[in-house]
This record gives C-alpha cells, sequence and structure tokens, in this order.
C-alpha cells in the first residue's frame, strides 16, 4: 500500500523533463550505476527528446539519483513528483532507451520549440468553467473512466499514439461550427500536455493551456470543497489510483491487463485475480490465461515464503 504520508520509508519519485541528449547511449551507463549504488529501483526511459520515469528507494538513495539527473544537459530544473510508500513498488533496476519519453508516434516533435501556456492549479477552475474553452483529457480511456473533470472531452483512445488523429479530427469538426479553437489539456503528471499542447501549436492552434503538473499537482492543491475533479486518478504504482490530497483511492488493478479495477469489477464473473478481468478476458488466449495463473500461483508461493517474485510486470512510462 503506497500513501503520500511522510513517515512511511519508501520514497518514490515520479519525473520527467524535455530536454536535448544527443547521444542517450552514452548517458545510461552512469544513470544506471548510479541507480545501482543508491540502492533505487524502478525505470527511467531516456531518448534524445530527455528522459522520463519513476524510481523508489531511502530518501538517501533517491537524492543521489535526482543530483546525477539533475546533472544531466537541460535537467537543473526537472519535474519531480513525490509520494511515500510502507513497501518497494518496484522489482527491478532499469534505463531503458527509447525514441520518445513518451510514445505519441511523433518522434519530430520537440516541446523545447513551445508548449501551451501553463496554469497553475489554483487558477484551473476559472478557465475551465469559462463555456468558451474547449477541455480535453488527453489520457488513455481506462484512466478517463475512473475519473475527470466536469466538462471534459473523452477522446477514447488506447494510447496516445491515438491522440494526434483524434485532435486532427476534433479540430475539423470545432471550426466547422464556426468556432475559433481555445483549448485547455491535463494529464495526470503534465507530460503528455506538454506534447499534447505542443503538438497542438505544431498544427496551427496558437490558444493552448494546459494544466501545471497535471491533476496530481491539483488534487495535492486544490481542497476537496472547491474541486472540479471528479472521481479518482490512474496513478501508474502500486497505489493504483488516488483521490483529493492524494489519498490512495479504491482501486485495484488487473495484473492481465493493467487496467483499474473498482470494487464492482472484482465482483464480475471474469475476474480472476492475477489472471482476467471483465475488460481482458475476451482479449486472451487460454494459453494466455494459463500463464497469468501459473505467475500469480508463483507470486503468492513466494509471498508465502517472504520472499519476492519478479515475475509482475511492471509499466515503465510513467504518467503521464
Amino acid at each position: 500500500m503506497t500513501d503520500n504520508k511522510t513517515n512511511l520509508p519508501i520514497r518514490i519519485a515520479a519525473l520527467y523533463q524535455f530536454a536535448r541528449f544527443d547521444d542517450p547511449a552514452a548517458i545510461k551507463p552512469d544513470l544506471l550505476a548510479a541507480m545501482e549504488k543508491a540502492g533505487v529501483r524502478g525505470t527511467l526511459l531516456l531518448a534524445r527528446e530527455g528522459v522520463n520515469g519513476t524510481i523508489a528507494g531511502s530518501d538517501e538513495g533517491i537524492e543521489a539519483v535526482l543530483d546525477h539527473v539533475r546533472g544531466l544537459p537541460g535537467c537543473a530544473e526537472i519535474e519531480v513528483k513525490e509520494s511515500r510508500a510502507a513497501i518497494m513498488p518496484f522489482h527491478r533496476t532499469k534505463v531503458r532507451l527509447k525514441k520518445e519519453i513518451v510514445t505519441m508516434g511523433q518522434p519530430d516533435l520537440d516541446p523545447l520549440d513551445g508548449v501551451g501556456t501553463y496554469v497553475a492549479p489554483e487558477d484551473w477552475n476559472a478557465l475551465i468553467s469559462d463555456p468558451d474553452t474547449i477541455l480535453i483529457d488527453t489520457r488513455n480511456d481506462y484512466e478517463v473512466q475512473i475519473g475527470s473533470f466536469e466538462g471534459a472531452i473523452d477522446p477514447e483512445t488506447k494510447s496516445f499514439r491515438e491522440f494526434p488523429e483524434w485532435f486532427r479530427v476534433k479540430r475539423a469538426e470545432i471550426e466547422a461550427e464556426g468556432r475559433s479553437p481555445r483549448i485547455a489539456m491535463f494529464c495526470t503528471g503534465g507530460i503528455r500536455c506538454e506534447k499534447s499542447t505542443a503538438f497542438a501549436r505544431a498544427e496551427g492552434v496558437d490558444e493552448v493551456y494546459h494544466l501545471k503538473g497535471g491533476i496530481l499537482n491539483y488534487l495535492e492543491h486544490v481542497p476537496e470543497g472547491d474541486s472540479l475533479w471528479r472521481g479518482e486518478c490512474f496513478v501508474f504504482d502500486e497505489r493504483v489510483s488516488v483521490g483529493h490530497g492524494l489519498e490512495v483511492g479504491e482501486h485495484s488493478l488487473c495484473r492481465a491487463c493493467r487496467r483499474p479495477l473498482s470494487v464492482s469489477d472484482m465482483a464480475h464473473e471474469h475476474y480472476v485475480e492475477g489472471v482476467s478481468c471483465h475488460r481482458c478476458h475476451g482479449e486472451r488466449s487460454e494459453e494466455q490465461r494459463a500463464r497469468y495463473a501459473e505467475r500469480q500461483r508463483q507470486e503468492l508461493l513466494a509471498e508465502a515464503r517472504g520472499a519476492e517474485h519478479v515475475g509482475r510486470r511492471e509499466d515503465a512510462e510513467a504518467d503521464g
């Protein structure tokens, strides 16, 4: 169980920074060594456009790795979102090379060339309450299903790669109505909004805004009584979802498809812990479910022995 209470021993840091790395492969060995030396686990992604990921460890270990990251080109002011955990949420220490640190399928798009206007959480309500503002949730469908801002448009995308085409179609619809787009976008921690607002600007939309620090920043700083957020926010770690004040939510995770599950979802006939849920049951073969069942069995055996089992899948691409 993960929490934002300061007395819990494990420090979790979700971080990203768009920067220009001429040779990400040259950065990887020293970054991986710094993580291993500090006893920090989790995954960091490196690409020519920067760094992204979530790591966990002791306070001293996380600080050592963050010091290393801040020494990378363009990363002195890196965005870091922190929380606490009672137990280590990751099994491995990884640094992976990617074409993009958040995969939009637009490798030539450079957010450093210009993104939307940042809006602080305290000012967000006023912007999205204006009827002339078109509010877009840039996250994937399974994330939107458990919570979003009032009045937000759900693109119903299954992956961030689908967003550019959806945006082009939606923009054409808006302009066909005679409206001049004033767009506000949001995501979990800010990284997808950096890229989606940069994309919108590259497409010729001038008035584009996004929530600084993402939903997590809003939930942390805006009191529940003043909030326009409804539901919970999916997060890419063992908390699964959080609510106002970043308190741990009520959702669990399907270990087969990585989608969030409500209490009622887990009562469905197709839910089998570690094996399937009602959303992915028809997407997986009997052979796949058999593998998942064996993995679940091994995890339970390891847990009974007090040992660690590394078969559980971890999401490499953090929050976005």
